[in-house]
């Protein structure tokens, strides 16, 4: 079975060359919350996307990010490529600012059966000069706020199993795990850790083993109603993990770094 590394070198102001294949970053700003760190991740993303609320986001809260600068000269600088998605939470205003800057807009109103995170993934995955990228999708405000938004959010996990997609708040992560491949995490202590936890998605796990956790998981069985890895720790700098289900991978995000 192939292995798949992870490593969140996207929350390092200057990944090292050495990390492995370099990753072709696409930043989607949601409709809550914005990261502390939403500027890292925008220096190191290729293409920033709105998904229609998020847009809202971008313009208030960025420039509390920056509180010494004009919040104007702020967002100029921070112009997202696109804003997609059925339209119903971005303000006019913001809207007309963004259109101005010369952002592209895409209303997708149209198609009320995928979320607007749903609606931005599929886009990624069908640009043309991201095609044969080693493509990650970095998904900023997704966890949080109302629950059926984040059930949303982590279903789009399992729409793209083969894509890789973060989940990410100011305190938290989730991707998907597919059971296609082992897996091997690469820990930044200094930057995440050590709460961690392993969940079963979509069916029962009836062999998950675990290597680097303070409590390892061998051969084990994880379902709802059963066993599943929460509050779990990690123990080294690598976590290793092998199941015949996809899984769910979240892990702490420190405060202060």
């Amino acid at each position: 079975m192939e292995l798949m590394t992870h490593s969140s070198t996207f929350l390092l102001p200057n990944p090292p060359a050495d990390d492995g294949p370099a990753l072709t970053y696409a930043l989607v700003i949601l409709n809550r919350r914005l990261p502390r760190f939403t500027p890292l991740l925008w220096k190191h993303a290729q293409l920033r996307m709105c998904a229609d609320g998020g847009a809202n986001r971008l313009y208030d809260e960025l420039p509390q990010l920056f509180p010494e600068e004009e919040a104007l000269a702020i967002r100029k600088r921070y112009k997202p490529d696109l804003i997609k998605g059925d339209m119903d939470s971005i303000r006019e205003e913001v809207l007309q600012f963004y259109k101005n800057a010369g952002t592209e807009v895409v209303d997708a109103s149209e198609d009320q059966d995928t979320t607007d995170l749903h609606k931005c993934v599929a886009y990624v995955k069908d640009l043309p000069k991201l095609k044969n990228q080693n493509l990650c999708i970095l998904a900023a405000g997704a966890l949080g706020g109302r629950f059926d938004h984040e059930v949303g959010n982590i279903n789009v996990l399992c729409r793209f199993p083969s894509m890789r997609i973060i989940l990410l708040s100011d305190n938290c992560l989730i991707q998907l795990l597919p059971c296609s491949h082992r897996h091997e995490m690469r820990i930044l202590s200094d930057y995440e850790g050590p709460h961690c936890g392993l969940v079963p998605i979509g069916e029962p796990s009836k062999s998950t083993t675990t290597t680097g956790l303070q409590w390892n998981l061998t051969n084990a069985e994880m379902r709802f109603g059963g066993l599943i890895s929460t509050s779990n720790i990690v123990k080294g700098e690598i976590v290793t993990v092998q199941s015949d289900t996809d899984l769910l991978w979240t892990i702490s995000i420190k405060k202060a770094w």
